[in-house]
């Protein structure tokens, strides 16, 4: 058999069994990605109601996704960390795929924690969070253009990119200095209210489920005028 047809096969078989993530023509200008909240069905949960607002009042064509991890309550250190490798991987492969594509990142609740941890680094200081972790390559996470996080329990108190009231305190697990989004602080938007159980350290529920309705249209304009329109 001719050298040319062995390799004419060889690339045949190799295309055949390794799937494309996405050709450079299938690129939409913008792809947005929703990390849902803890105990939410599987998607974009609640914050997918801010994503859908930027698909429907936008010029551009958008491309969306949602984190698949687990979101779960009962041992929460596992199901973030496993939120935070699937959105590093996904952020990878889309940069790879669509070098030229604006990103936006959108998180509620344990999905603002995770899209933090994946762009700053996770874990610690607590053993409640698990072992610490790298954030993801500045060559992946300088794609991002906007960030929206709601309700994030890694909230700590004077960051420069804090909307909502809860500006002077702490979540639950609140980011370490090693751990700052200060350098992502023009492209992110984090909404936190006093009174919030995992935000704001207080005893409230309901404000933490509030920030859509609240904030959403805010939240839409900013994601908006990151992206050009």
């Amino acid at each position: 058999m001719k050298q040319s047809t062995l390799i004419a096969l060889a690339l045949a078989a190799f295309t055949s069994a390794t799937p494309l993530l996405e050709t450079r023509a299938d690129c939409a200008p913008v792809h947005i990605i929703a990390a849902r909240a803890s105990t939410e069905a599987a998607g974009a949960g609640i914050i997918g109601d801010v994503m859908d607002d930027v698909v429907s009042q936008s010029s551009q064509t958008i491309t969306t996704a949602s984190v698949d991890y687990p979101a779960t309550l009962t041992d929460y250190a596992a199901s973030s960390a496993s939120g935070t490798a699937a959105l590093k991987t996904m952020l990878t492969n889309q940069v790879a795929a669509c070098p030229n594509q604006k990103i936006v990142l959108m998180g509620y609740s344990q999905g603002a924690h995770i899209i933090g941890d994946t762009l700053g680094g996770g874990g610690g200081p607590t053993v409640l969070l698990g072992a610490k972790t790298d954030p993801v390559a500045t060559s992946i996470s300088g794609k991002v253009v906007a960030v929206v996080l709601m309700g994030d329990p890694r909230h700590v108190a004077s960051e420069s990119f804090q909307e909502g009231t809860a500006t002077y305190l702490k979540g639950l697990f609140p980011r370490g200095t090693d751990q700052s989004l200060e350098s992502f602080s023009s492209k992110i938007h984090s909404y936190c209210d006093i009174g919030d159980l995992f935000c704001a350290s207080g005893t409230s529920t309901l404000i933490h489920l509030a920030y859509v309705t609240k904030y959403g249209s805010e939240a839409v304009d900013f994601v908006l005028g990151k992206i050009g329109n």
